[in-house]
């Protein structure tokens, strides 16, 4: 009995030193004060408050001692320019989509999605458990003085709208698409006129007729937008993107520089809000969905032949832009390798059950 009390008074005193020393370690920390550029509007709450609350977590771990302040795209930098930012030091962090600045060079692509690519489960165990993280920060992000960590994600996303049905590949030639990342180069030999233009400014284009379709995310954020309003057909699903992830881009010399305890902190606040983000789109995609199509929105599926020809248009381009880039070779590779054992174990379980349930909750 008496040791027993002995023990559960050294316990009880390790854990009091425990609580007592974590706010010291804080307090000797410096005082930080960062900017956060994003790359999208604040009407889109969702993902720019994927930065935000990376911001808020930030400030509540470190007592209020290490500051990220999230500026939503066009108050510092307009949202393309995002990665470019923190390159060149203009701001310290970047909140944006990897895939925007393919431009500069492909490989850009695997942080955010590539076309017929990973889904979100599949994109997190690549990224955290496959090795993809450590093959990306190495291979790629080092060389652009940028360190990468994953803030959030859309989940697989829809098609787009359209002005017209597509009922084959040949409705595709001459299409006016806003579509962001690698797909339009695709989609290119298919025929189609590529646009990237950021998210704020679509709804004008498609109501202007300078673009004929757009695909943005999802029915929550579509919606939002107003995409309804003036295009009829919505279109699933969204192949180009079926998991595509969001960065926080910090400067390689300001993440090197930081203690290690914020460098612990941040890395556990942008988990956190990855994790939220997905949760927020699944709660509420649906009622979105729902709410599209009473308002008279027509939900239509690519049709085989057009998933067909797509595909093998990626696939093309793949091995085109491997032959060129052997870092973008080795990293699809990697990834397509991943993606192909984890494809095989998710549809055998869980790609049964939810086909099951599809049939008896329809």
């Amino acid at each position: 009995m008496q040791r027993r009390d002995v023990l559960k008074k050294a316990t009880l005193g390790a854990a009091a030193t425990t609580t007592l020393a974590a706010p010291a370690i804080v307090r000797a920390q410096p005082t930080i004060n960062w900017r956060l550029a994003s790359s999208f509007p604040k009407s889109l709450d969702t993902l720019f408050g994927g930065g935000q609350r990376f911001s808020d977590s930030l400030d509540a771990m470190s007592g209020g001692k290490f500051k990220v302040r999230a500026f939503a795209a066009g108050e510092i930098v307009p949202g393309l320019q995002v990665a470019d930012a923190v390159m060149n030091n203009t701001v310290e962090v970047g909140h944006t989509a990897s895939y925007y600045y393919i431009g500069k060079d492909p490989t850009w692509a695997f942080g955010t999605a590539i076309p017929f690519g990973l889904n979100f489960r599949q994109f997190n165990a690549w990224w955290l458990e496959g090795g993809g993280r450590d093959l990306m920060q190495k291979e790629f992000y080092d060389k652009q003085g940028i360190h990468a960590i994953i803030v959030g994600n859309t989940g697989v996303q829809m098609g787009g709208w359209f002005n017209k049905e597509i009922k084959s590949p040949e409705d595709l030639k001459g299409l006016k698409f806003r579509i962001g990342g690698f797909a339009g180069q695709a989609l290119a030999k298919l025929g189609v006129t590529a646009q990237q233009i950021a998210g704020g400014e679509i709804y004008q284009a498609l109501e202007r007729g300078t673009i004929d379709a757009a695909e943005w995310v999802g029915p929550y954020d579509d919606e939002k937008l107003g995409f309804q309003k003036v295009s009829k057909f919505y279109y699933y699903p969204g192949w180009w993107e079926p998991g595509p992830a969001t960065h926080i881009f910090i400067g390689k010399k300001a993440w090197d520089s930081l203690p290690k305890e914020y460098q612990a902190m941040a890395t556990i606040a942008a988990q956190e809000a990855n994790a939220h983000m997905m949760s927020r789109y699944d709660a509420n995609n649906a009622a979105a969905l729902k709410r599209l199509i009473a308002g008279g929105t027509k939900v239509l599926p690519f049709p085989k032949s057009v998933m067909d020809a797509c595909y093998k248009a990626c696939m093309e381009l793949y091995a085109e832009t491997s032959a060129k880039n052997p870092t973008f070779k080795k990293i699809l590779e990697h990834m397509t390798a991943f993606q192909t054992a984890s494809t095989n174990w998710t549809r055998l379980n869980e790609g049964a059950y939810d086909s099951y349930m599809g049939t008896v909750r329809r």
